[in-house]
């Protein structure tokens, strides 16, 4: 008889430490100003982003540490995240530094449409570290495409936050519930979440 199927992790711990022992990229995505972070699930994500982003430059002064920035260049008529609306730009503390590069996309993952894996590849990276806006949409359908694409793939999950939904039935769904759905999905299947402390940890170890 088969074996069934289970999870690689079926019951994800809140944190783990994690190895940079690979070629590792940094790719915060879509911190733009349309979202209102204080009515997402998770407003320590900017704090925790932002903690990310100077640790990593730090530590890439003496270690090859890629990061890479994408943003949300909506096509959509009317959408806060249109070129030119006020909602577009990256969020104050967000924005690429020196030649850190900016990738623009219109759809959810950050590799469709873009040159994200071709960047990486030229770079030789073979692990991503994910965090942003948002945990279910364009963080998760990105980390999805990382993992499919062969990258090992982290995910910063309270460096991402995402927002209430209602389903079907009209129901609303709280976004808490949705962030942690979402997370266990991906740390169950396409990668590793953890949490900015083991980011750091792991910076920390390579200076």
């Amino acid at each position: 008889m088969a074996a069934s199927w289970r999870p690689r992790h079926p019951f994800p711990p809140t944190a783990m430490t994690i190895a940079l022992d690979v070629p590792t990229a940094l790719i915060p995505i879509d911190v733009q100003r349309a979202f209102d972070m204080a009515a997402s699930s998770n407003p320590a994500m900017e704090p925790n982003g932002l903690r990310l982003l100077a640790a990593w430059r730090r530590a890439s002064q003496s270690a090859e540490l890629p990061l890479i920035h994408v943003r949300h260049d909506s096509v959509q008529p009317g959408s806060p995240f249109r070129p030119g609306q006020p909602g577009h730009p990256l969020r104050p503390g967000f924005e690429p530094r020196g030649d850190e590069p900016l990738v623009t996309k219109s759809v959810n993952a950050a590799f469709i449409g873009t040159d994200l894996d071709l960047r990486l590849r030229r770079l030789g990276v073979q692990q991503v570290v994910l965090f942003g806006m948002t945990t279910d949409m364009c963080v998760s359908t990105s980390a999805r495409v990382a993992s499919n694409l062969g990258y090992r793939t982290i995910v910063v999950g309270d460096a991402a936050a995402c927002f209430d939904l209602v389903d079907a039935d009209g129901t609303r769904v709280p976004a808490r519930e949705i962030h942690r759905a979402h997370l266990a999905t991906l740390h169950a299947e396409f990668g590793t979440v953890v949490d900015t402390e083991a980011v750091l940890a792991a910076l920390g170890q390579r200076d």
